[in-house]
């Protein structure tokens, strides 16, 4: 069976409704598929959703997802990160820009082994703020690069959202966390070049104090262990030694071993680190359980391939439907969770881009790179409300207008991305 165009913008405004009323993002999923699917078939259709659940959630690559969780909440709770944020403070505070940029190359190091925007954000905010007490910085740059720079933990490998990408488009994990770290290096690049032009041109920080060569010399021990962590994890999977989620079980380990080893162990810091990967897991699954079946009903009623057919008659070349999807997306990202957007999404604008020749790689890097979009974008970009709350004075509006110039260094990732295509690609094709 399949509908019209005006069905689909129906069933999209429906479950925008829903989400502006507050409801859940599961249950607002949920619900548009439902009345999709009693509308069009009565409850018959409610029958396969048990089967489809169980299929979902039986899935090895998704045990990945609380894995990485747990591995991050170790490593925090346990105060690697503080050591983690000293030790490159100690190299790149006497940059223009000076603590900005250890920020963001701290969120770029965090977010090599936690996979979590959120985390990242609410890491590195609460080890950055203190520091910056009684300094002469910018705040509004200060909420910029703690809120931007904690976007990468999406894009930099591991990755949740990357994980679930691949389980929904049958593509390889492996060869998706590669071809995320060129952009993701890239991105964050751009985003110090962006502080140091700032700098240069308006007095937004101070210079600091140079660090004796012995002391940074020193301190490298701390950033040592969670490069290491990375190199492991990810070489494991590289080499052939383990799947994506058996690297993560190996990286649970060894945060474990780490903060044991820095005498940080408790069995409360494990338990806490427990029921904080419960509570992100059980929301995420929930999501894309809701997800799945409202892409069942959407896959029955034949809308992706509704949607590729009108868009083939546009006769648009490659780039302008980039630029089309760019609208799309910072549009849906000032209505949706990054997720959720990302999930429903997926299954109709997937066939059309494939369509037009792109890998399905590069597809999965550039929706990722709209989700971080979406999650500095105003009026419900989580990370905003995270560093806000780590902050926990003053308002929301002071991170918005700090995050603004680090959206601009997103817009130039996906040109440069469009423009040229093996940024994402020649890494994967090259290692596997």
């Amino acid at each position: 069976m399949t509908v019209g165009l005006d069905v689909v913008a129906i069933g999209f405004a429906v479950m925008l409704g829903l989400l502006s009323l507050g409801v859940h993002i599961g249950t607002a999923l949920f619900a548009t598929a439902a009345l999709g699917a009693y509308w069009f078939f009565g409850s018959t259709m409610f029958r396969p959703f048990g089967t489809l659940m169980w299929s979902t959630l039986n899935n090895f690559l998704l045990v990945a997802i609380p894995l990485y969780v747990l591995m991050g909440e170790i490593l925090v709770r346990g105060g690697v990160t503080a050591r983690m944020y000293t030790a490159i403070d100690d190299w790149l505070s006497r940059l223009p820009g000076g603590l900005l940029h250890t920020n963001i190359a701290a969120s770029t190091v965090f977010a090599s082994i936690s996979g979590s925007s959120v985390a990242t954000a609410a890491t590195i905010g609460t080890v950055a703020f203190p520091a910056f007490e009684h300094k002469r910085y910018s705040e509004k740059w200060v909420l910029g690069t703690v809120a931007s720079g904690a976007t990468l933990g999406i894009l930099i490998p591991p990755s949740i959202n990357l994980i679930i990408f691949g389980a929904m488009t049958n593509t390889s994990i492996g060869q998706l966390f590669l071809a995320g770290v060129v952009p993701g290096l890239l991105l964050a690049t751009l985003f110090i070049g962006t502080v140091v032009l700032a700098s240069v041109f308006g007095p937004i920080a101070e210079r600091a104090d140079p660090v004796p060569l012995s002391v940074r010399l020193r301190r490298l021990k701390d950033l040592l262990p969670p490069l290491v962590m990375f190199a492991g994890v990810m070489g494991s999977i590289y080499t052939g030694w383990a799947t994506p989620t058996e690297a993560a079980g190996l990286g649970v380990v060894a945060a474990t071993l780490l903060v044991i080893f820095y005498r940080q162990f408790t069995f409360r810091l494990l338990l806490d680190s427990v029921l904080a990967t419960v509570r992100v897991t059980a929301m995420t699954l929930i999501i894309l359980i809701a997800a799945f079946y409202l892409n069942f009903v959407v896959g029955v009623l034949g809308i992706p391939v509704l949607i590729t057919n009108a868009m083939s008659e546009l006769t648009l070349a490659p780039w302008q439907m980039v630029v089309i999807l760019v609208c799309l997306y910072v549009a849906l990202g000032c209505f949706m969770d990054s997720l959720a957007m990302m999930i429903a999404t997926t299954p109709i604008v997937f066939p059309v881009v494939i369509a037009l020749g792109y890998d399905p790689l590069w597809f999965g890097i550039f929706i990722v790179i709209m989700c971080e979009i979406a999650l500095i974008t105003p009026p419900v970009g989580m990370n905003l409300f995270v560093v806000q709350a780590v902050r926990g004075r003053g308002s929301v509006t002071d991170v918005i207008s700090g995050v603004i110039p680090f959206i601009i260094c997103f817009l130039i990732l996906v040109a440069f991305m469009t423009l040229f295509p093996d940024i994402v690609t020649w890494l994967p094709k090259a290692l596997f």
